[in-house]
């Protein structure tokens, strides 16, 4: 076989290739851009920003798959079966995927930020404490008698959640 039949296919997948890292590139300053602008710490960043490109990169590779011409019928059982496996898994572990997809909603809406005192509105467990950090997977706060919570993000969209005191107060002097 000669190299010059591949050479649609090189350029596909270069072309591919350029626009996954420009994409790349262009969401991750868009990010940045809206993380600065609604005053979202930098590590609450990265996280979404790493999300984002696994699932560019999950796209590139189904692009490259269907530019090489992996055999359709051979390349559907395959994604149907990765995907019955991790749909098992993922069923599994159902709150790891709520859990980062809360944190995903939480940073894109902020309803609060790191540095508010909120009180979440749970008749069994009600808890009024200080944001720390908000992860991937949970949220970690502060009490006033100085105990570290970590709570789920999914419970924290669940929740009614009132806001008491948030960073532009002084919260300090309530802790």
């Amino acid at each position: 076989m000669e190299l010059q039949q591949y050479y649609p296919r090189i350029i596909a997948s270069a072309i591919c290739l350029i626009v996954y890292l420009l994409t790349k590139n262009i969401l991750s300053k868009l990010i940045k851009k809206f993380s600065k602008k609604a005053d979202i710490k930098g590590s609450r960043t990265l996280v979404i920003i790493r999300l984002f490109n696994i699932l560019l990169g999950f796209l590139l590779v189904l692009s490259l798959f269907a530019i090489w011409g992996v055999d359709k019928e051979n390349f559907y059982i395959t994604l149907t079966s990765v995907f019955a496996v991790i749909g098992v898994a993922m069923f599994a572990q159902w709150s790891l995927l709520s859990n980062v997809t809360a944190g995903v909603l939480l940073f894109f809406t902020f309803p609060f930020k790191i540095g508010d005192f909120i009180r979440i509105q749970d008749k069994d467990f009600p808890i009024e404490a200080q944001i720390l950090d908000i992860k991937a997977f949970y949220t970690l706060l502060m009490t006033k008698e100085g105990e570290h919570i970590s709570y789920p993000n999914n419970l924290l969209l669940q929740k009614g959640i009132v806001i008491l005191k948030n960073e532009d107060n002084d919260y300090n002097s309530s802790l």
